[in-house]
């Protein structure tokens, strides 16, 4: 009764919104692509080969980079089957195709029925494996009816999402009674997830697979960026948010003053942003280049606007001082293991709900420096003023990185021995 409610409420919502959908399809290339995927068609390349299917769903960048180890651990170790991976965002399906490849790489249909039914008809999944909670009704049933073990990994409900996953959870228990495995980042994850429905003896810590990110390889720009860098020192802000380029903007004339030798790499979390950020270094009558017109030459104050995909991590390396955004305004944060994987000293803003266990485990160790807009510049100088002060704090990021590191190890092995028990039983 509760799915069909759902259906007929998801396809209520669909028609009285088609105008919007069809002004933006036709005005907006992100929207139409992938649009026949996402609606059921099920390219050609997905349907060869003999060997039984593992589908991997990630959301988005963030999750492709979590995924990203695993992925590979168990193309080694489940030889046998198929890992396909799904995403559903442009920039994740941009991420997955340059690491994983064309021939396993597709848009996640939309949570409709005969779009599911269409996916799940054509793969045969052994397993759906889904990144962080990516919870849609339809899918979900779609596997169990099929018998179709579903797993969770990374899994986590972040203090904003609780609330309201709470309020609705006699609706979530029918949902996520029957996983087969739910692996969360923490206790608290855990617990969140138990009292949602997940069967108890169904859900383990696993830990946060992103503490076993490792950037794959040094990417091009921070090989162009050291080679232009002489002297310089680089502050690095990372997936940066609406509002986060200005208060940096605001800090650099501060931060110049004190140190003329510095250069500022800025990279917008989104790529539809790009456009605006350049707009706002126009204004700003500072020095800058995009990234994407190539790096010939860098002076003293000199901004980069990093607008490429995939090549943050990497560039992480190079900075004095790295600034993770998001966390500015109040959007929850990203990801601050990217630079202290690097031993770079980090300052975050204070809202920090999407990465609270990681973060405050970093602020346990003294690892990160917590800044307002309005501290931002005195944090950073703070930290490219005290070599010694910095070197350690960033000594101490890289350790709780490290002390952290495993969970990609028993996700894998814990699929493993669900394909093995359902091996044996066929």
């Amino acid at each position: 009764m509760i799915a069909f409610f759902y259906n007929v409420a998801l396809i209520s919502a669909l028609v009285l919104g088609a105008p919007w959908w069809l002004w933006r399809i036709a005005t907006t290339q992100k929207y139409r692509e992938g649009l026949s995927e996402r609606l059921g068609r099920v390219p050609a390349a997905l349907r060869q080969g003999n060997r039984p299917v593992l589908w991997l769903h990630a959301v988005s960048v963030g999750e492709i980079l979590a995924v990203s180890r695993l992925v590979e651990q168990l193309t080694q170790s489940v030889p046998d089957f198929r890992l396909l991976i799904s995403t559903t965002t442009r920039t994740g399906q941009d991420l997955a195709l340059q690491r994983f490849g064309a021939e396993r790489v597709f848009y996640c249909p939309l949570d409709l029925p005969w779009a599911v039914r269409a996916y799940l008809q054509a793969l045969q999944p052994a397993m759906l494996i889904l990144a962080e909670t990516e919870f849609w009704p339809n899918l979900l049933r779609g596997c169990f009816r099929r018998r179709i073990p579903v797993v969770v990994v990374n899994a986590r409900i972040s203090d904003r999402s609780w609330p309201r996953y709470r309020r609705l959870r006699a609706l979530w228990r029918p949902l996520l009674s029957p996983l087969r495995l739910a692996l969360a980042q923490s206790e608290a994850d855990a617990e969140r997830l138990r009292a949602l429905g997940c069967a108890p003896d169904r859900v383990t810590v696993s830990g946060n697979l992103k503490f076993d990110v490792r950037a794959a390889q040094e990417a091009e720009a921070t090989r162009l960026l050291r080679a232009a860098a002489g002297s310089l020192r680089f502050i690095v802000a990372g997936s940066t948010l609406e509002g986060e380029e200005a208060a940096l903007l605001d800090a650099w004339p501060q931060l110049l003053a004190a140190y003329p030798n510095l250069v500022l790499v800025l990279a917008p979390r989104h790529p539809e942003r790009f456009a605006a950020v350049a707009t706002l270094l126009d204004r700003s009558g500072f020095q800058w280049s995009r990234r994407s017109e190539g790096i010939v030459s860098l002076a003293p104050g000199h901004i980069v606007l990093l607008d490429t995909i995939g090549e943050l991590a990497s560039v992480y390396s190079l900075a004095a001082v790295a600034f993770v955004g998001g966390s500015i305004i109040p959007a929850g944060g990203h990801n601050p293991l990217e630079p202290a994987q690097f031993a770079v000293p980090i300052v975050m803003g204070p809202h920090t709900a999407n990465f609270r266990a990681i973060t405050d485990d970093l602020v346990a160790h003294d690892a990160v420096r917590i800044a307002t807009g309005e501290s931002l510049a005195e944090a950073l100088l703070a930290l490219l003023s005290d070599d010694p002060t910095a070197s350690t704090m960033g000594a101490r990021a890289r350790q709780v990185f490290e002390a952290q590191a495993g969970a990609t190890a028993r996700t894998r092995d814990a699929i493993a021995k669900i394909l093995a028990e359902r091996r044996m039983r066929a």
